[in-house]
């Protein structure tokens, strides 16, 4: 069984979480600049097996695409060419960088490192990888 990674694309940084091996656990790996993550993503599945690639929506409150999707967008279509093998599954992440700040003032750190947008970034990947495996553990148990 391979992993699942998540990404939360920004213009400037994108965070990537990943799953363990066994699909149960997603932790942050890293963000990287929105430039360099097709290679990076391409060395990490050189090295590792993935299953499934989950890239956040962004939607509005009225539960439609946002501002954001017109980059987003051309961005998965990319993805898509690019490892044609790996699905790549569209998970909402309405608030995960709120959900992030929560995170880190809950976890205690200090002002200065809550603005470490890359932190940001990797813990919205996170959830958004969280929040997936949740829905599909959802989708099982029915």
């Amino acid at each position: 069984m391979g992993r699942i990674l998540a990404i939360d694309y920004g213009r400037k940084r994108v965070g990537i979480a990943v799953t363990d091996q066994l699909q149960m656990i997603a932790g942050g790996l890293t963000t990287v600049h929105s430039r360099d993550v097709i290679p990076f993503l391409k060395d990490y599945c050189s090295r590792e097996e993935v299953d499934c690639i989950v890239v956040g929506e962004p939607f509005d409150m009225q539960n439609r695409a946002s501002d954001a999707s017109r980059y987003i967008d051309p961005f998965v279509r990319h993805l898509v060419k690019q490892f044609p093998r790996i699905p790549v599954e569209r998970m909402d992440e309405r608030f995960t960088s709120q959900m992030a700040m929560q995170t880190m003032i809950t976890a205690g750190l200090k002002k200065k490192a809550r603005q470490d947008k890359a932190l940001i970034d990797t813990i919205s990947a996170t959830i958004i990888l969280q929040s997936y495996l949740e829905r599909r553990s959802n989708k099982a148990n029915r």
